[in-house]
């Protein structure tokens, strides 16, 4: 049984060392706004939608090059404009940060990496009706696309202080991960995901309700890799599904599978099997 079709990324946990400039980068940059702050966190969104939550955590060490954990944060936009206007603000604040472009078919992407090392990507999905499915597989690819065009098409001469308030959310989580096939079963079989695409050994990704993808794994910099340690980087993935029977039917399947999971009724944990913290609960 696969996970509901109104299953949807909630917030990614982020566990920084330097809370101020990581605040800076994804507020001044990437133009996410202040919702909520506590002592050593705060959580970043649009209007009244989470996003990132940073967590100050300085005595974690950073991530090793081949570990497992954080591939790129994705935040998807709802409306090109407002992709364009976080684009030039990234540009003309933390040029360095600029990582490059992705024409994917199914979206637009442009990708930058935070102070801290950990990828992020600016996405803007085209209409449901312009996707191509072939055998059961979304159809993606890596095209170029132009940053300085991109924003002349889409923002131009517009101020933009005088667009509408930016809407956007949580558009998917991609991991880096030890191997394809644990991953396939974790995430597919136990946890209840679709599989949209399976790029043989090297890369998988999965959604519910026939989105492209709501995550992703890949073994391009980390084949092999282990369990994590505690590190900076990626801390809790919160989904969000529609009734707490999903959470029942997601808890059965997983132990089934032979995973530990912790449900109290409201939220359901569960460590995949290279320990990254995933958390569904009813939204």
């Amino acid at each position: 049984m696969s996970l509901a079709a109104e299953t949807h990324m909630g917030t990614l946990e982020l566990r920084v060392r330097d809370l101020g400039t990581q605040l800076a980068f994804y507020t001044d940059g990437v133009g996410l706004e202040p919702l909520r702050d506590e002592p050593g966190a705060v959580t970043l969104g649009y209007g009244t939608t989470p996003i990132v939550h940073l967590t100050e955590a300085k005595d974690l060490r950073p991530a090793r090059a081949g570990e497992a954990g954080l591939f790129h944060t994705a935040v998807v936009y709802d409306e090109l404009p407002h992709l364009a206007k976080a684009l030039v603000n990234l540009y003309e604040k933390f040029p360095q940060t600029y990582a490059g472009t992705g024409d994917h078919l199914v979206s637009q992407a442009f990708y930058f990496t935070d102070p801290e090392g950990n990828g992020v990507e600016l996405y803007h999905d085209r209409p449901r009706d312009q996707w191509q499915w072939a055998n059961g597989q979304v159809q993606m690819a890596t095209l170029y696309i132009d940053p300085a065009e991109f924003v002349n098409k889409h923002l131009g001469g517009t101020d933009p202080a005088t667009l509408a308030p930016t809407a956007g959310n949580l558009g998917h989580v991609h991991l880096q991960v030890g191997d394809i096939a644990s991953a396939q079963k974790f995430y597919v079989d136990a946890l209840g995901f679709d599989q949209t695409f399976l790029f043989g050994g090297q890369a998988l990704f999965v959604s519910a309700g026939g989105y492209h993808h709501h995550m992703a794994m890949n073994v391009w910099n980390s084949a092999g890799a282990g369990p994590r340690q505690n590190t900076l980087g990626m801390g809790v993935v919160d989904i969000v599904v529609p009734t707490a029977e999903e959470l029942e039917q997601a808890d059965d399947r997983l132990k089934f599978a032979g995973h530990r999971s912790a449900f109290d009724g409201k939220t359901l944990t569960v460590l995949d099997p290279w320990r990254n913290e995933i958390r569904l609960s009813v939204g």
